[in-house]
């Protein structure tokens, strides 16, 4: 099994394999409109814009699981998305990333790296691993998605080689990035 085994549809609603994307290192994030990560759009557009040119690919799967802060259609993410961070990597459609309806991708995912924990010295670190605990205590259990904007970066050979949880800043990733490039 590997990355490349995995299809996947666009946010226009288009079927593709992420063979597609052979030979290009990718972040593969789970992403939504209404949350105090949101801003991450704007850091993940920067890395896209600085490294594309040398073969770096970000693909955004929007997610409503977590506190139903990605309620909007496919359309009005992507609308929300070009508007208001300028989002120009590719979008797909929504997904569930964790749980019994978990796409295949996202299971592969968290089997291969596991969760490192949430880092409480970020100014929303604390503050989720609160929500985590009281709201959804179930979600800090084994190593699924525990929210918004978790991050995996991909080797150009289709391996997973690191795992960010959304309190890592894109900026952050940087030097892994360039690692791989």
């Amino acid at each position: 099994m590997s990355i490349y085994d995995f299809k996947v549809k666009t946010i226009d609603g288009e079927e593709i394999s992420l063979e597609k994307y052979k030979g290009k290192v990718l972040i593969i994030v789970n992403t939504a409109s209404k949350c105090g990560f949101t801003p991450q759009y704007e850091g993940l557009e920067e890395l896209y814009k600085k490294y594309k040119s040398q073969g770096l690919e970000i693909l955004g799967f929007p997610s409503n699981q977590f506190a139903e802060q990605e309620p909007g259609s496919n359309e009005e993410v992507k609308n929300f998305c070009k508007i208001n961070y300028g989002v120009s990597f590719q979008l797909f459609e929504k997904i569930d990333v964790r749980g019994e309806n978990a796409h295949p991708l996202f299971k592969y995912l968290s089997e291969k790296i596991p969760f490192k924990g949430i880092d409480k010295n970020h100014p929303v670190g604390s503050k989720l691993t609160e929500v985590l605990e009281k709201e959804f205590p179930e979600f800090l259990e084994g190593n699924s998605i525990k929210w918004n904007f978790t991050k995996f970066l991909i080797d150009r050979n289709g391996n997973v080689v690191e795992r960010f949880e959304p309190t890592t800043e894109p900026k952050d990733m940087a030097p892994y990035i360039e690692k791989l490039l």
